[in-house]
């Protein structure tokens, strides 16, 4: 009888402690995340496709993006996660999430070996974001955690592998944070360069995303994007450096020479699509899958590039006119997938129209 007294009276000292830890914990969460339960209960009383309360009127002005080399194998990077209005078709304004307030967000280019240390700072006003590099190795649940709104994080890991890669926010649900906006791509640069490097005349970063009902989870889900687009991301000041929209690059073409040499960086960010990445009137030379130049194909006509996939295509163009960039699957195509490649003499823009798909 007496050690089942003291059991019973373990068990329920036992008890007592759990659910003050419980309500201790919930506090502990409550105090420390303040920002990510208003956040949810504020996503929670909005309905699909509606512009959330806090991000009514916002409209964040693009940040540029800081990237800084600290030593040989070490670069620091600085992001913004923001809320800036993006025109994806003529007068189609899109009140994205953002990093930097560009869709896709500013390019990212280290070195393979480097050290990244990263830093984000949240200018949402409601939503914790993050950052999910796909050219490192890290612990996830660390090294991609949230950063709350009004707040900043900083993460640091090594780019190893050289490659045409994507980043993206983490923070769940991801589809909607990539849908909404919050994707770009990183460049790590082999060590040792590519084959070709000293044959090239021009290169190019492209970058493929689809867009579907603003902030619709259900129709990120299931349904079909209304739009599919190709931008340009700078690789060095003065390169022409565009958001995802179905007009840019058909009015203001990229340029090259007869006779040029022409490298493309294309990564697909998706978040749903495949892409079929040609372009018409040319035969890519040289491939490099996910741009890792081990990944060495020849002579393909199309390249197939599945969400998130990259690669680093070379071509040479041999005459005067427009080349269409597109998807080849073209359905995408018609919904905005085209860019175009004008080639003159002089690989100036000789102001004359161009053809497109």
């Amino acid at each position: 009888m007496e050690r089942r007294f003291k059991y019973l009276l373990t068990s329920m000292i036992g008890l007592g402690l759990m659910t003050a830890c419980s309500q201790q914990s919930l506090e502990t969460v409550q105090k420390q995340e303040p920002h990510v339960l208003a956040a949810e209960t504020k996503a929670e009383d909005s309905k699909e496709g509606e512009i959330i309360q806090p991000h009514q009127g916002l409209n964040q002005a693009p940040i540029p993006v800081k990237i800084e080399r600290i030593g040989p194998n070490e670069v620091n990077v600085e992001m913004t996660s923001q809320i800036t209005d993006i025109e994806i078709d003529k007068g189609k304004i899109y009140k994205a999430w953002t990093f930097n307030g560009e869709v896709p967000g500013p390019l990212v280019v280290v070195n393979e070996g480097d050290t990244i240390n990263f830093t984000m700072k949240n200018l949402d006003p409601a939503i914790p974001h993050s950052m999910d590099f796909h050219a490192v190795h890290s612990a996830p649940s660390k090294d991609f955690a949230n950063v709350n709104p009004d707040e900043s994080g900083t993460f640091s890991y090594p780019a190893n592998k050289p490659g045409v890669f994507m980043y993206h926010c983490g923070t769940a649900p991801v589809l909607s944070h990539i849908a909404n906006g919050m994707h770009g791509t990183i460049i790590v640069k082999p060590k040792d360069g590519y084959p070709n490097d000293k044959e090239i005349n021009r290169e190019y970063v492209m970058i493929q995303n689809e867009w579907y009902k603003y902030n619709d989870l259900n129709d990120f889900t299931n349904g079909v994007p209304s739009h599919v687009v190709f931008s340009t991301k700078a690789l060095k000041e003065g390169d022409p450096n565009t958001n995802g929209d179905t007009f840019t690059l058909k009015e203001k073409p990229l340029l090259a020479k007869v006779g040029d040499r022409v490298r493309i960086y294309i990564n697909n960010v998706g978040p749903n699509e495949v892409s079929s990445f040609h372009v018409v009137g040319t035969i890519f030379d040289d491939v490099y899958m996910d741009g890792n130049p081990f990944n060495h194909f020849k002579g393909l006509q199309t390249v197939m590039l599945p969400a998130s996939g990259g690669a680093v295509v070379e071509f040479t163009v041999t005459r005067v006119g427009s080349y269409p960039i597109v998807t080849h699957q073209f359905n995408h195509a018609q919904k905005g997938a085209v860019a175009i490649l004008k080639v003159t003499e002089t690989g100036e823009d000789d102001d004359k129209a161009t053809m497109s798909h």
